[in-house]
Order: structure tokens, then C-alpha cells, then sequence
């Protein structure tokens, strides 16, 4: 947001800046998460784009952390769609490791071997976060349940939580996954769906200045229009500011429900924008039907018609795509 479009409304802080918004869902996600990670397990995070899943991974790592149960490691790998058992394995042995000298050896057996020593050394579970998974290949999933598998045959401990988009929820229930998906404990966020208004009450409490009210800068009626349209945090964010940003711009203060209704994209909840936030471009889309990504783009701008395009809908149906 422009400083000047802040200082006008008196907000000191960024929307996308504010502390942790701890609900419900939360701290049962947390009691759940560290329940399985006793056990040594595969736990899937998934969610719609904007939905928070970045923010509760890092508070879960955080509050496990401090916590001190539990060793806690983190994938920073951004090239999430080129991950590798061998880049995973490199993202423990660097939290794990006892010196920075320490090497891991490059041949597999002797690699696996060595991390499995350092896992059971540890003497405590050991978790993995990797955050975007749903970039993962299928192949290297399966291969996460044997290194886990391996881990716990040498008597250590080792979770992996991963979080990604809706796509990675619904490839781990496929037929071609079952050994990887009947094993894996899969939550999906839900979010601030139940807690809408609440969340932009509690985003302006903590950006505006002291003794400002919330009504001198946007109407009531506004924030349940916004309350009622939008989804997801990131829509919170982004459309709080874009609204803020034209009410500065025509001088209007409080913003106006009809203020915020003109920056609302008019595709805001269109086919394709459902599918994105599922995770689903195009390609992915095609390759998940075994069709061609021009047929795929051509179904999701609406350019298909008949009975083709009924059989597309029932595909992405059975994949667990919802539209």
C-alpha cells in the first residue's frame, strides 16, 4: 500500500504484516500434527491459494520448535517442481548435522545409512516441513514413505509435513498413489471461511492507530460485502487495499460498499480462477485428464460446448476438483 494512502487512513502497518491469526482449526491442526509426528508419519496441509497454508507452516514450525520435543527441519528449496529425494535428504542432514564440516556421502547407501544414524541419534521424532509440495512428483512422494520407512527400521523417528494446494490432496488419493495416499494423514485448511468479518476486525485492531475505529475508515457495510465475496486472507489483503488505495484517490473516507464493489474483478470466483487456486493451470489440468493443453485452456476459458465438455467436468469431478 502507498505511505501516502496509509497515512490518510491512518493505518501504520501493513495488512499482510500483521501477528499470527490464531483460530480453532489451528490449534486443532497442531494437536493433531504433533500426535502423528510421534509416530513417524506423512502429513499433508492442503489448501486453496491465499488460504494461510505458509503462515501455519511456519507457526507450526515455530511453536514446535520452541516447544523442544520434537527436531524440527525445513525444506528452502524454491524449485519445488525440481525436488528430489536427494534434495530432502540434503535439507535434514543440514538441520541435523552436529558440525558444519560434516559431510553427507554422496553414494545412496551409504547416504541413507548415515542419516539414519544421525536421526536415531537424535533421540528424539525428527520432522520434515516442505511447504508448495503439490509441485512434487509422484515418484519422489513414494520415495518420502520409504526414507521414512527406513528411518524407522533403524529405530529413529522421522515425519514429513508437507503443505500445497488442493492438487496435492487430491494426486495422493489417486488409484496410482494408494501406496503412498492410504498411509499419508491429510488435513484440509479451511482457513478464516467461519471468521471472515472477524479477521478484518482483527486486521484493522492491529494496523490502525491507537484509538482510530475501524467505521471512520471503512462502513459496515462494506466489510460485509468483503465478508461475503472473498475467500481467502490474500483476497483480504489485496482487496482492502485496492479499495483503500481509489478511496484515497476520490477523496472518500469512510470507504463505501459501492467503493469496494467497483474493485472486485469481475472473474474474481471464474472458472479459471477456481482451478488456480486449486492448483491447476492448463498443463497441469491436461496432464491430469490425459488431454491436450490446448483442449484443457479451451475448457476452462468456456469455449468448449456439448458433450466434450460434459466429459471434462466429470473428469475434473472424479479427480476432486471443485468448480
Amino acid at each position: 500500500m502507498l505511505s501516502e494512502v496509509m497515512s490518510h487512513y491512518e493505518i501504520t502497518r501493513e495488512f499482510d504484516r500483521v501477528d499470527f491469526f490464531e483460530t480453532e482449526e489451528f490449534k486443532n491442526i497442531l494437536q493433531e500434527v504433533r500426535h502423528n509426528i510421534q509416530g513417524g508419519r506423512l502429513i499433508a496441509l492442503t489448501g486453496i491459494v491465499g488460504c494461510g497454508k505458509t503462515r501455519i507452516l511456519s507457526q507450526l514450525h515455530e511453536t514446535l520448535k520452541k516447544e523442544k520435543n520434537v527436531v524440527v527441519c525445513q525444506s528452502l528449496s524454491v524449485e519445488k517442481n525440481r525436488l528430489t529425494l536427494g534434495t530432502l535428504i540434503t535439507a535434514l542432514f543440514c538441520d541435523l548435522r552436529r558440525t558444519k564440516t560434516e559431510k553427507l556421502p554422496s553414494q545412496p547407501e551409504q547416504r541413507e545409512r548415515h542419516l539414519r544414524d544421525m536421526v536415531k541419534n537424535k533421540k528424539k521424532p525428527v520432522v520434515l516441513f516442505v511447504d508448495e509440495a503439490h509441485d512434487l512428483h509422484g515418484k519422489t512422494l513414494v520415495a518420502l514413505k520409504r526414507l521414512i520407512e527406513v528411518m524407522q527400521g533403524g529405530g529413529g523417528v522421522l515425519s514429513i509435513v508437507l503443505a500445497g494446494h488442493p492438487k496435492l490432496s487430491n494426486d495422493l488419493k489417486r488409484p496410482t498413489m494408494e501406496e503412498i495416499g492410504a498411509r499419508a494423514t491429510t488435513f484440509i485448511l479451511d482457513g478464516i471461511q467461519k471468521q471472515k468479518k472477524e479477521y478484518i476486525d482483527y486486521l484493522f485492531k492491529q494496523c490502525l492507530k491507537p484509538k482510530v475505529k475501524m467505521e471512520s475508515i471503512i462502513k459496515p457495510d462494506a466489510i460485509d460485502f468483503l465478508a461475503s465475496q472473498l475467500s481467502t486472507p490474500l483476497q483480504i489483503h489485496q482487496y482492502l487495499n485496492l479499495a483503500l488505495t481509489e478511496g484515497y484517490r476520490a477523496g472518500i473516507k469512510p470507504v463505501t460498499e459501492d467503493l469496494v464493489k467497483s474493485v472486485l474483478a469481475f472473474d474474481l470466483n471464474g472458472r479459471e480462477a477456481q482451478l488456480i487456486r486449486q492448483g491447476y493451470d492448463p498443463r497441469t489440468l491436461a496432464e491430469a485428464l490425459d488431454i491436450k493443453v490446448k483442449e484443457a485452456r479451451s475448457f476452462i476459458k468456456g469455449d468448449l460446448n456439448g458433450s466434450r465438455r460434459d466429459e471434462i467436468m466429470d473428469g475434473i469431478k472424479t479427480l476432486g476438483i471443485v468448480l
